[in-house]
């Protein structure tokens, strides 16, 4: 009997090695653009040289405070929602599983409005506390009402997300509406932002994207399991029930961890993963790792974009994602049916 990992093991010219190669260079191309475009215009020479051999001068100054920084908090939750998504869409075998399908952001999203409007946000590591909770209550909720009666399926559980986020993006929306205060307080962080964030202020997230990402790497392998059906997987010796449960914990604590270090960004965590599946087949021992590296790349892009169309002003990242994402996503479904998984 053939293992899922033999199942998968013919995609086409077991070309993975150089695709990832090839993801692995569109990232280090983001990362360039990301530290050289901006309100202060730098030479990719000078980008080096504030890394290598820093002398203090205002180039360097930007490149070390500011965009380096940013660069890495985009690279980890960039990582994160990929991740994230790929693991939704593998456990509940929903191509349109997602973060946001799933009620994460506007759980977070009610968790810091809310608490900003009864005691106020005083510091970001309340924020970053908040948003954490909110958004782990979110997917708790989610599977709690997908679950209920025959249990849970692909189809309930889409539904039970979207109606938990219709549901407390109407409270937020509420509280919005009449209490500008709060509005003012939350509205940057709303927007899903990597401008203004700081690794120092997230600093609490970071263990939790760690642990994720490392955990998602360790039962990639067994994700193929899960396409296969309940039934298949079960007959060559799966424990499903312990998959479901590592990659949901898996998920909780990068969508957690990402929506509380720079806001809600939709977008990401659906479409790369269904771009990453169309280059590397459906191996989740490669589709996990070209997350990893799509994520960042397509985040990375997006805040440069931002800085660049309404210059000098900035567009924060969740709104490119979200302008531009859309319709390359319905492009790319269109012609190659990537949705199937």
């Amino acid at each position: 009997m053939q293992m899922p990992s033999q199942i998968v093991e013919n995609t086409p010219a077991r070309r993975q090695p150089l695709l990832m190669a090839g993801l692995a260079v569109l990232m280090l191309l983001a990362v360039i653009a990301s530290l050289r475009i901006g309100s202060l215009p730098l030479s990719t020479g000078t980008v080096i040289e504030s890394l290598v051999a820093y002398n203090g001068s205002d180039e360097h100054l930007v490149v070390r405070t500011l965009r380096l920084p940013r660069v890495l908090l985009a690279i980890l939750v960039g990582a994160a929602l990929a991740v994230a998504g790929a693991l939704m869409q593998a456990v509940t075998r929903n191509p349109l599983a997602s973060p946001t399908i799933f009620g994460l952001n506007a759980g977070a999203a009610f968790a810091v409005v809310t608490l900003s409007f009864v005691v106020g946000l005083e510091s970001p590591l309340i924020l970053v506390i908040a948003a954490f909770l909110g958004a782990v209550g979110a997917v708790t909720l989610t599977y709690l009402i997908g679950s209920a009666g025959s249990g849970a399926t692909p189809v309930k559980l889409a539904l039970a997300g979207t109606v938990v986020g219709i549901l407390l993006s109407a409270w937020v929306s509420g509280i919005l509406i009449f209490d500008q205060q709060t509005l003012d307080e939350v509205r940057f962080w709303l927007a899903g932002s990597i401008a203004g964030q700081s690794l120092s202020d997230s600093a609490l997230t970071l263990p939790f994207l760690f642990v994720g990402l490392v955990l998602a790497l360790a039962i990639s392998h067994q994700l193929n399991a899960l396409n296969l059906g309940e039934q298949v997987a079960t007959a060559l010796g799966q424990d499903t029930r312990r998959i479901r449960s590592l990659a949901t914990l898996a998920t909780v604590l990068l969508c957690g961890a990402s929506v509380a270090a720079v806001g809600p960004i939709g977008f990401v965590g659906l479409a790369v993963p269904h771009l990453v599946r169309l280059l590397m087949g459906p191996d989740y021992r490669w589709i996990i790792p070209g997350c990893l590296l799509a994520g960042p790349a397509l985040l990375l892009a997006a805040d440069t974009l931002g800085r660049v169309v309404v210059a000098p002003g900035e567009l924060q990242a969740g709104i490119v994602t979200a302008l531009i994402g859309a319709p390359v996503l319905i492009l790319v479904v269109r012609r190659h049916k990537v949705m199937q998984l």
